[in-house]
């Protein structure tokens, strides 16, 4: 019963995490810290890392956290802990090798699927400002971009 339930939180966590990822982006990176999200939608720098990547930090260590609160008794911690992990790895993988080809993999990616996801962000970053963005979410987009 414990693992069913270990499994249940972490797919919980995971899907939890798409939210947090919409709402992270839509009011506190297209908000009041813009000033690390701006570089992501201009590319006025000459590095690979982004200001924008302190997210991604942010999020590993919550993940860490919840991993020290597993090895210290409260098991719910793991799966927390791996259900933000698994979302981190899935968002890495999606939007910043899939989309913004970070490095070059999964390049012919043309399924249905993939199609949707990219159209829905071109849409979001034909927006350069802050304000006036539309879909902010990075795994599950709204229908109408996976239309033809």
């Amino acid at each position: 019963m414990k693992i069913f339930l270990w499994i249940l939180i972490f797919l919980g966590t995971f899907s939890i995490m798409e939210f947090m990822a919409w709402f992270t982006h839509k009011y506190v990176m297209h908000g009041f810290l813009w000033s690390l999200h701006k570089d992501h939608h201009h590319k006025d720098h000459d590095s690979w890392w982004e200001r924008n990547d302190f997210f991604f930090i942010f999020y590993a260590a919550v993940s860490m956290s919840l991993f020290y609160t597993g090895a210290n008794g409260w098991w719910y911690g793991y799966a927390l802990g791996f259900g933000i992990l698994a979302y981190g790895i899935a968002y890495f993988l999606v939007h910043d090798i899939f989309i913004h080809q970070r490095f070059k993999l999964f390049r012919n990616a043309n399924n249905w699927y993939a199609k949707g996801v990219r159209r829905a962000h071109k849409i979001h970053h034909k927006h350069l400002g802050k304000s006036d963005g539309e879909c902010f979410g990075m795994l599950f987009v709204p229908f109408k971009y996976f239309k033809k």
